[in-house]
């Protein structure tokens, strides 16, 4: 086992559990599964790693769920990926504001989920070794606003200073458009002359160094750029 690394999977998609608990075992970790949040609720658990949860169950939902979850102390930071076929900007949101570590859209495939599984299992074990780090993730984006480090499916990316608070502030602040004005008001030194060109550059770059990532930054012409989730 990793660690004793328990996760407890909760979806009411029976063939679903089974495939996630066989290939969550097969990684090495200790893995229950539940049918129903309330049946989950009647579990210990605090004595879990992680929570996979799915959004949308027959009777209390995932959000109901991690309501609940995040009132008691005892269970208020055990780590929750919501996994659900709905995928909306409201229901990202909604989750992330619940205090979601990651939210994954079905259909997923088996690989992405273990990524992000041993990504949030990494982050937390940290925080438990070190203190709690600022962190800041979207999917396979992981930055660390405390080592000023940001990884990308797991690989450790360099970035600049600019480019790096440049993608702190459009993840930070999802679905807003901010103009080149005030992406140059917020990311540049005051004293510097900055063009509108040198911000279009900067977010050439930036889209680059994330990858399979970079449609996430759009460009809304005659208004400016946004992180699309």
């Amino acid at each position: 086992m990793k660690q004793n690394q328990r996760i407890l999977v909760v979806d009411d998609e029976q063939d679903l559990l089974e495939i996630l608990k066989f290939n969550l075992e097969t990684e090495g970790y200790e893995v229950a599964t539940a049918s129903s949040a309330e049946e989950a609720l009647q579990m210990d658990i605090a004595s879990f790693s992680l929570l996979l949860l799915d959004v949308m169950m027959g009777g209390m939902s995932g959000f109901a769920m991690a309501r609940k979850l995040k009132e008691k102390p005892t269970t208020a930071n055990v780590p929750i990926i919501f996994l659900t076929a709905r995928d909306t900007e409201n229901d990202t949101v909604t989750g992330f504001n619940l205090g979601a570590d990651d939210y994954i859209s079905k259909p997923f495939s088996l690989r992405e989920v273990m990524v992000r599984v041993r990504a949030v299992l990494r982050r937390t074990a940290t925080s438990a070794d070190e203190g709690e780090p600022q962190v800041l993730s979207y999917q396979g984006i992981i930055m660390n606003l405390d080592k000023k480090t940001v990884s990308i499916e797991g690989e450790d990316v360099p970035f600049t200073k600019t480019e790096f608070e440049l993608l702190n502030l459009l993840l930070s602040e999802r679905g807003r458009v901010f103009s080149r004005q005030e992406l140059i008001e917020r990311i540049w030194p005051k004293d510097v002359l900055v063009l509108d060109r040198t911000v279009d550059v900067n977010i050439t770059r930036l889209r680059k160094k994330i990858g399979p990532f970079s449609k996430c930054i759009v460009t809304r012409l005659g208004f400016g750029y946004y992180f699309d989730a």
